[in-house]
């Protein structure tokens, strides 16, 4: 890993990304049920990529109409927005959820309060249907009527007991239905099709996986910290390889995906990680050789880093990072920002990207290793 550490830029007057304003002066707004709290003293939300529910944490005052004692004893759910600004109109909405903790200090006046954003309510619910007969858009739009979100849902064609050649209902009713959230019934339909899955505000958004992502430059001397990583056992030759049997054809199979040494240098031996899954056909064996491939190298470089806030990057869009004079000047991907806004600390976001140079690939044919016997 390595590391640059610089003194903390003023927050006043500092451009950092396209369309950040010249003067700054952070403001936090924090909503509960609809209603403004007067007594906001800090918070810090976290969005992320990875299939889970984007998180935030806050502070206030305990005597603030309605974040009285009274109104947090007697609360069965609280729904809370956290808006931050810059001092130019309206905040912009960072979070929308439920509050799943809070927590009174009486002596210190200060209420603190935990949560998750929508996606907790796909999260919490358990499902044993096995919606063979549906498409995966159709679900998608069903569980989030459910929920109260409004669903933002690209069409599918392909009815879910295709999936698995038909065996669906017995895979989902017989060996997960008492581990199955419909949050997992989600994303494991999002992997099938190829698509994004996420929670923003009420919508549920269920769709393609944006191919032309923003891409903002950034420098530097744009950063508070920054902190370069690179992964050497990722860096050489990767060949994954992917065994599977089908009991239905009788026959047992491989799959390989082999990828280039970053920087193409392919000396030494390749690394090999072999996956053993049942039932696949030749096909979904290859294609996941070679996502999981996609994903090892993925994270060969990552950036983490601290700047001042701004409340325009979200997780997905690109970082091209300029100013070390070394092969980590590349673009990054961002997986996660945490936003945070306190009187003491001011308005700062910590990033942490992952570079997308995904290798060229080898792949080779199916090979069978053998018959599957009764």
């Amino acid at each position: 890993m390595f590391c640059i550490c610089r003194r903390p830029i003023l927050m006043r007057g500092a451009v950092l990304l396209p369309n950040s304003p010249a003067v700054r002066a952070p403001r936090l707004e924090i909503l509960a049920n609809g209603t403004a709290l007067a007594g906001a003293l800090e918070a810090d939300v976290t969005t992320n990529t990875h299939y889970a529910a984007d998180r935030f944490h806050a502070r206030l005052a305990l005597d603030a109409d309605p974040a009285s004692a009274a109104f947090w004893a007697a609360a069965a759910e609280v729904l809370v927005e956290i808006r931050f600004s810059l001092g130019l109109g309206s905040g912009e909405s960072m979070i929308l959820g439920a509050v799943d903790r809070v927590e009174i200090d009486p002596i210190q006046h200060i209420v603190r309060i935990d949560g998750r954003d929508l996606t907790a309510r796909l999260i919490e619910s358990r499902t044993q249907e096995s919606f063979s007969n549906r498409t995966a858009s159709e679900i998608a739009t069903i569980l989030a009527g459910r929920h109260g979100l409004t669903p933002i849902v690209t069409t599918t064609n392909t009815p879910v007991g295709r999936y698995y050649q038909d065996q669906h209902d017995r895979i989902t009713l017989d060996q997960f239905s008492r581990a199955m959230t419909e949050w997992d019934l989600l994303v494991w339909l999002a992997g099938q099709e190829g698509f994004d899955v996420f929670v923003r505000g009420r919508a549920l958004y269920f769709q393609p996986a944006a191919t032309a992502p923003r891409i903002q430059r950034i420098a530097i001397t744009d950063t508070m910290e920054l902190r370069l990583e690179r992964a050497l056992t990722l860096a050489r030759d990767i060949e994954v390889v992917v065994k599977s049997w089908n009991s239905r054809q009788q026959n047992a199979f491989t799959q390989t995906a082999r990828g280039s040494s970053a920087g193409g240098d392919s000396k030494g031996q390749a690394q090999r990680i072999v996956l053993v899954r049942p039932n696949l056909s030749p096909d979904q064996a290859l294609k996941l050789a070679q996502s999981t491939l996609a994903d090892l190298t993925r994270h060969r470089m990552v950036l983490g880093l601290t700047m001042p806030g701004e409340t325009t990057l979200q997780p997905g869009d690109g970082l091209a990072l300029s100013g070390t004079a070394s092969g980590f000047d590349q673009i990054y991907f961002v997986d996660s920002i945490n936003r945070r806004l306190s009187a003491r600390h001011g308005f700062t976001q910590h990033i942490r990207a992952r570079n997308d140079n995904t290798p060229s690939q080898a792949t080779t044919p199916a090979s069978r290793v053998g018959s599957v016997t009764g």
